[in-house]
């Protein structure tokens, strides 16, 4: 019997067509997920990327987030480097973390409004003239830079007096992995600083606006959002669950991505399968005594795999504000990952989804991106960034902009 029946009903499985791809399970045949997907509305972004064996999604999501601004904007194409705008919040977090005697956070996590803060202080450069890849590796991969740059930190902290000379060190460090910053570069024959070639973006960075949704702040107002990876201590506006929503569709439907910042730690959260749900399960109360019987026998484990094996539309759980908040105080929503909304879709049965740009690279089922439903995206989310000119007039005029 389908196991399947003891947590969740009864799902359509139809066939579509794709590509097959090896997953850790063996391979992913698309008849086999049993979702049809339909693009409703898709904003231009630039392609997917993939930041391998590093934490630093943030980067990667919030320069495609800024990359489809201008390809939407501005009618080209450009690719920043991510690797400037991590190097330089390193350098950042490693200052903060020395005044703060080491009790600040220092890790390869960020946020959604690091990107803009370190444009707008230190400048951009182009992935060509930039790439940060010193170290004898085709692809980024951070484990031992962060032990490395920890490590040098913590030993910087526990002295009696600082050096002149620790920051210049910590700076050593980053040139050997990342490569010196240069003063000038070159860029389609022509001569930029960093700061040159952000001002050329023609990108307006009081523009964008970071929301949340959470009732233990007070709504219409901003808030530091209590999440580790938030070391700017950076305000996001708080709105109302539906109005959260409403800035998402809005700004979709005028042709602009969405920054996205969500738990991605969820048994209905499976990327390589091209799918995020929130199912609603049958509580062993709703089962038949066999059924019951055969449940309590499952480890843990087991049962995880039962609530991760979807195949094709559930019903999923009602995400109201209450529910949202409780699982961001009971820490069952984290801050996990960085990504980029673009896109409204549907599926077979007319459920309502979210297409989302993942930096995990292309060799997944959709290519590097996938369907977040809307109980998910409810439900999830921590935060979003969005171009405020897109924000719905009703909202506006409760937070004054």
């Amino acid at each position: 019997m389908d196991i399947l029946k003891f947590l969740m009903l009864p799902a359509v499985a139809l066939c579509f067509a794709g590509n097959a791809l090896a997953d850790d399970e063996g391979v992913v045949v698309p008849d086999s997920t049993g979702f049809k997907f339909t693009d409703v509305t898709v904003v231009k972004t630039t392609p997917v990327q993939d930041q391998n064996q590093s934490g630093t999604c943030w980067c990667f999501s919030g320069d495609t987030f800024l990359e489809s601004e201008i390809m939407n904007g501005q009618d080209r194409v450009v690719d920043l480097s991510e690797m400037y705008t991590v190097r330089m919040c390193y350098e950042e977090k490693a200052l903060r973390f020395i005044r703060m005697y080491g009790q600040a956070n220092f890790s390869e996590g960020g946020g959604l409004l690091d990107v803009p803060y370190i444009i707008g202080k230190y400048g951009a450069m182009p992935e060509e003239a930039y790439p940060g890849l010193n170290y004898g590796e085709e692809a980024h991969d951070h484990s031992e830079l962060i032990s490395a740059l920890t490590s040098y930190l913590k030993g910087v902290s526990r002295g009696k007096k600082l050096s002149k000379a620790w920051f210049e060190g910590f700076k050593g460090i980053l040139d050997a992995y990342f490569g010196k910053v240069p003063e000038t570069f070159t860029y389609n024959g022509k001569t930029y600083t960093p700061k040159s070639y952000a001002e050329s973006l023609n990108l307006d960075l009081d523009n964008y606006m970071a929301f949340t949704s959470f009732s233990h702040h007070p709504f219409y107002r901003p808030f530091v959002l209590e999440v580790p990876d938030n070391w700017l201590f950076g305000l996001y506006m708080n709105v109302q669950l539906d109005e959260l929503k409403a800035i998402i569709d809005n700004s979709l439907n005028n042709g602009h991505a969405v920054l996205w910042a969500a738990d991605v730690s969820e048994d209905g959260f499976n990327f390589r399968r091209g799918y995020a749900l929130m199912p609603k399960e049958r509580t062993e109360a709703d089962m038949t005594e066999s059924e019951r019987k055969e449940w309590e026998q499952f480890s843990d484990r087991k049962r995880k795999e039962v609530r991760k094996d979807i195949k094709g539309p559930v019903e999923e759980i009602e995400v109201t504000q209450e529910v949202r908040q409780e699982m961001f105080d009971r820490q069952l929503t984290t801050d996990d990952h960085g990504m980029v909304i673009v896109g409204i879709a549907t599926d077979q049965e007319g459920n309502r989804y979210y297409k989302v740009q993942n930096s995990w690279n292309t060799n997944q089922l959709y290519g590097g991106f996938f369907y977040v439903s809307e109980p998910y995206m409810l439900a999830k989310t921590m935060s979003i960034m969005v171009n405020k000119t897109t924000v719905p007039a009703a909202v506006k005029s409760k937070i004054g902009i």
